[in-house]
């Protein structure tokens, strides 16, 4: 294997003549060996897009010319397609603030800028991986503004997919409404109510959250891109700082703006606790609901057995014919992970000191997986679970004639006392409610048929 000598502040070490990537890159890898993974593709692709508009927003100030302008943006494309994505070695999770990240997308661009003029891997002279592709930039607005693109474009499949689950809890309202249930308090027999009203409050839930997900999105627009260092925009120019963010709102079809403080859009992290928040309170009403299709479809000969969920696989190595209510289970399991993830993201932005704050590798990380993970569960839940659910009408009627829950609509006709001593007295002696009532309430069967 051929190599070329690189050096840095720390020393020089060789690396593979095929490698795009450079010493810090190869540092790094060596220095944060923690998830195994590398960096998501929309992370790199945004990395690459922000070099891009750098690199064009740089020309238009005078600053970097126009050869050199061309090779660095011909290499962002080559990135923004999908290409050297390989080439992208460091870790997700990694100490620095996130320059390791930032220096791997530097080299890669630069060394294959530096073929596009003509040159060889490490030349350079040509395409400096600082001078040229970091030109009037830092880590610690790049980083940020690669996290916060990132969000938004994994925040739209998730918005897709709950919109998607509201639809169909909404058509399940619909075909379910004339489906009288027995409903439940504190898991006790409560009163009367229709599937259609069961599925019709899950769609508004539904509704609420993919809307609570979608006003977080605003802030994830607001960038300190340009504010280099530490929001200051030293080493920038003016015609940089005003033109960058606007090139890279046209190129990535995002509404971007520049924040109107960048020391503080630098240094809090907050727009991300929101977004994250967001997610918890998603997860949170999402795991609610499979607890209650759970619980609802239990048995189904010695359970609730309401709800008929779809089979979807055997549910037992050792008990034949058992069929478990795995896609709620398996949202649930993501709902879990999700406040997790919440934790960790809501401890990294309080951790920031000063002007930056350090820690946003490991909470891109986690915000990254909730959002991709949230929408394959919705997905999933959807496709797999709320289409395909039926009731037990039948089972449901009997349910509801067996319980008390019926005593109370009829409370405003012969009085709390009576209808509570004809419930207790349905529950000692076991006789349907409804044909203790008949018997007892003084009531016509007309009268009892229209309130029951």
């Amino acid at each position: 294997m051929n190599m070329r000598l690189e050096s840095d502040s720390i020393g020089e070490k060789e690396i593979s003549d095929s490698a795009y990537y450079g010493v810090q890159s190869a540092r790094a890898k060596e220095n944060f060996p923690i998830t195994g993974r590398q960096l998501r593709p929309e992370f790199i692709c945004n990395l690459a897009q922000i070099k891009k508009a750098a690199a064009l927003a740089n020309h238009e100030a005078g600053t970097l010319d126009y050869q050199r302008m061309q090779a660095i943006v011909q290499a962002c494309n080559d990135v923004i397609s999908g290409k050297l994505h390989e080439q992208f070695i460091v870790d997700p999770i990694q100490g620095g603030a996130g320059t390791s990240a930032n220096m791997n997308a530097n080299e890669v661009i630069a060394n294959r800028a530096i073929e596009y003029l003509g040159g060889q891997k490490g030349e350079y002279s040509l395409v400096h991986p600082n001078d040229h592709v970091n030109m009037s930039q830092s880590t610690n607005d790049v980083f940020p503004t690669a996290g916060k693109l990132t969000a938004l474009d994994l925040t739209k499949p998730l918005l897709l997919q709950l919109y998607a689950l509201k639809e169909a809890l909404e058509d399940k309202a619909e075909e379910l409404k004339d489906v009288v249930k027995i409903g439940r308090t504190q898991l006790q027999d409560a009163v009367p109510e229709s599937f259609g009203q069961t599925f019709g409050a899950f769609a508004n839930m539904v509704g609420r959250t993919a809307e609570r997900i979608k006003s977080s999105e605003k802030e994830l627009c607001s960038l300190n891109l340009g504010g280099t260092a530490i929001g200051t925009g030293i080493n920038t120019t003016p015609v940089y700082r005003r033109r960058v963010t606007p090139i890279l709102s046209k190129l990535t079809g995002h509404r971007l703006t520049s924040a109107p403080d960048q020391m503080d859009a630098t240094q809090n992290l907050d727009c991300f606790v929101s977004v994250s928040g967001a997610l918890k309170a998603c997860a949170v009403s999402l795991s609610k609901m499979c607890n209650d299709l759970r619980l609802l479809s239990s048995g189904p000969r010695a359970g609730l057995g309401e709800l008929l969920l779809p089979a979807m696989q055997n549910g037992s190595s050792i008990m034949p014919g058992k069929v478990n209510p795995v896609i709620p289970e398996v949202v649930t399991q993501v709902c879990f992970a999700v406040v997790g993830n919440d934790a960790a993201i809501t401890m990294a932005a309080e951790a920031g000191q000063m002007e930056l704050n350090a820690f946003e590798p490991v909470l891109f990380d986690r915000l990254f997986d909730s959002l991709e993970e949230m929408a394959n569960a919705t997905e999933t839940l959807t496709v797999n679970c709320i289409s395909g659910i039926k009731a037990d009408q039948n089972h449901c009627r009997m349910l509801l004639e067996a319980g008390t829950g019926t005593a109370t609509a009829l409370t405003p006709f012969i009085g709390y006392c009576k209808a509570a001593h004809l419930a207790k007295k349905a529950l000692k002696t076991g006789e349907p409610f409804t044909e203790l009532a008949r018997r007892e309430s003084g009531l016509s069967d007309e009268q009892l048929q229209k309130m029951l």
